[in-house]
């Protein structure tokens, strides 16, 4: 919920607060978040990958399974220290089922395309770190897989994307490993 701020409207007139609702207040430090479509065949990779780390039920990791985009993502990320934000591509440069492991700078610059009604993942990442940095992940790292058909209606994936599965949960959790790891040794400094 934005709330108008109570500021120096003659200065910043737009000027905006965020209504937090609780999201600092998170118990877990880690999101994993799968975006996409249950019905739209290879489209519902990321939610397949994050619902697999959510049924090995891991301690600090909280999981969702979202048919979000643009700035809807926020309210999801807020409050963690790390997001791994796990979704289908289609670039057509690789083979389906190709997990592609993307830093926000890397992702930014290979996805471009948005409705002209809303803002892409990416642009929508930029927003929140300029308007609430404080709320935002340190960290946010994707895992994308390459898919062959996110246009026909079916809950079945194709078989080279349902295979790879497997391999982007691997890389989530090694991405949240290498980062508790660096959390850790930090702490230790």
């Amino acid at each position: 919920m934005i709330i108008p701020s109570m500021g120096n409207h003659d200065k910043f007139p737009w000027t905006c607060t965020v209504d937090t609702m609780g999201l600092t207040d998170r118990e877990a430090s880690i999101a994993v978040v799968g975006l996409g479509s249950p019905i739209m065949c290879d489209d519902a990779v990321g939610l397949r990958i994050s619902q697999s780390i959510e049924d090995m039920g891991l301690d600090d990791i909280d999981c969702y399974q979202e048919a979000v985009g643009g700035l809807d993502i926020l309210p999801v990320i807020h409050g963690y220290r790390m997001a791994v934000i796990a979704d289908a591509i289609q670039t057509g440069e690789y083979e389906p089922g190709t997990v592609m492991i993307f830093t926000e700078e890397d992702f930014a610059s290979k996805i471009s395309e948005a409705s002209s009604h809303d803002v892409n993942l990416p642009t929508a990442i930029k927003i929140g770190r300029q308007m609430d940095p404080d709320l935002m992940p340190e960290r946010i790292v994707y895992v994308a897989v390459e898919v062959e058909d996110i246009k026909t209606v079916t809950e079945t994936m194709t078989p080279k994307v349902e295979a790879s599965v497997e391999k982007g949960r691997e890389a989530v959790l090694h991405y949240i490993s290498e980062f508790r790891k660096q959390a850790s040794s930090n702490r230790n400094s």
